[in-house]
């Protein structure tokens, strides 16, 4: 098993602790002309239930 042979200092810690950040996430602009709704990229509209440019044969959400 690993163990570290020094103390690792207070001012690496911190700096190695900044570098964890949160982003937006990428949305994209639905296919459907009628929906035009903004959702995650690889996942059904919430909107229309639209999944990529091909028409939707059936509602895949239910609200």
């Amino acid at each position: 098993m690993a163990v570290p042979k020094r103390k690792m200092s207070r001012s690496n810690t911190r700096s190695r602790r900044a570098q964890w950040k949160t982003s937006a996430p990428t949305l994209v602009t639905c296919a459907n002309p009628a929906c035009k709704g903004k959702h995650l990229p690889h996942t059904a509209c919430p909107d229309c239930g639209q999944y990529g440019p091909r028409a939707a044969r059936r509602q895949v959400i239910e609200q």
